[in-house]
């Protein structure tokens, strides 16, 4: 998952570009996932008191990395660049789990090398992967490796998987057949094969406020793909701002609703943007890690909220395989989590539920909506 974000209100601001390597192989994908629109409001020019009550601007920072965009916007009384160690921070986010980047931790495991050293990166995603999995009755799997590449969707070439190909890689797949203690990674078949894509990019937005908040900056928006964290307040001393896109087959931001955020994460998966098209069929880019083919129902587009942006990520997935009324009925037995589902009737007409505290948050734009 990693849709993208768009600033509204300061569009000719250049990003930053890091030297991260990338999740994903073309610029494509910009273009394939842009679900979100941060409406920021003058971000780098607005001012507001620091601890000592002088006035401080705002900062924001902009870039690539995993295949997509990163914007951080902060509040810092004493105006550090942060660049350079949010440069090295996305790095080592890299060596642990890109799966481009052949010595990284994440390729060097899927060849069963062993490794001689903790990854804590790679650790802490597999155990909140492996918690997802358990919760969802494994409709969120990290071990859909061989499958996303059968299917076009990650580093090797498209396979034109039969249904025997697709029987046979099933049997690869499954969060119970893989476990990790330290720096061994244990599976049942060396084949199976580890991907993080639908997980990592809500880690990171999780490890840069993390770092954010080590150093005492209490104002900020973080967001690595369209996956998100908002914390504090926005340059407009409000909550911040967050548009989330109607699920259109285009490269243009229509928005669907607007949340107003403080303290919390986003995630949005959706499957309008990512496909490919083969004989007239469409085919997206998530998996059902069960039958080992693409999702293929109503809903278009699933947005969690929560605390942390690493378990929003995932949750977000996990709704996109299981479809719109199994979502529904897992996100109202799940309190911790907020959710907003927009999905087609048989008619095509949009139709859009959301949680009880979604409701809090969110103004639709325009929506038939339950």
């Amino acid at each position: 998952m990693c849709p993208s974000t768009t600033s509204v209100d300061n569009p000719g601001i250049r990003p930053h570009h890091t030297g991260s390597g990338s999740f994903f192989r073309s610029a494509r994908w910009l273009r394939a996932c842009a679900l979100f629109v941060i409406l920021w409001a003058g971000a780098c020019t607005n001012r507001q008191p620091d601890a000592d009550g002088q006035q401080a601007d705002y900062t924001k920072i902009s870039g690539y990395t995993q295949g997509t965009t990163y914007n951080i916007t902060y509040l810092d009384g004493h105006s550090r660049d942060l660049r350079t160690a949010i440069d090295s921070i996305l790095h080592v986010i890299d060596m642990s789990m890109s799966l481009w980047v052949d010595s990284s931790t994440i390729c060097r495991l899927n060849r069963n090398e062993q490794l001689g050293y903790h990854d804590r990166h790679f650790y802490n995603v597999f155990k909140k992967a492996e918690q997802v999995s358990a919760a969802t009755d494994g409709a969120f799997d990290c071990t859909v490796g061989q499958l996303v590449n059968a299917w076009g969707f990650g580093h090797a070439d498209k396979a034109h998987p039969d249904s025997s190909m697709i029987d046979s890689l099933v049997q690869l797949v499954g969060y119970d057949k893989v476990d990790m203690h330290d720096e061994e990674l244990h599976k049942s078949d060396p084949r199976i094969k580890i991907d993080f894509n639908a997980i990592a990019q809500g880690y990171t937005v999780d490890v840069l406020c993390d770092y954010l908040t080590s150093l005492d900056i209490q104002n900020y928006l973080v967001e690595v793909g369209g996956e998100l964290r908002a914390t504090g307040v926005s340059p407009k001393n409000t909550a911040w701002k967050i548009g989330i896109d109607k699920p259109v087959e285009s490269d243009e931001h229509e928005i669907q609703a607007v949340a107003s955020m403080q303290d919390m994460s986003m995630a949005t998966s959706g499957n309008y943007r990512k496909f490919y098209e083969e004989n007239g069929v469409k085919y997206s880019h998530t998996i059902d890690p069960k039958t080992g083919y693409p999702a293929r129902h109503s809903l278009l587009s699933a947005t969690i909220i929560t605390k942390d942006c690493m378990t929003a990520d995932a949750y977000a997935t996990a709704m996109m395989v299981m479809g719109v009324d199994k979502a529904k009925t897992f996100l109202a037995s799940h309190p911790e989590l907020g959710g907003y589902l927009i999905y087609g009737d048989e008619n095509g007409h949009y139709q859009t539920w959301m949680t009880d505290d979604m409701k809090q948050i969110l103004e639709e734009e325009e929506a038939s909506s339950e």
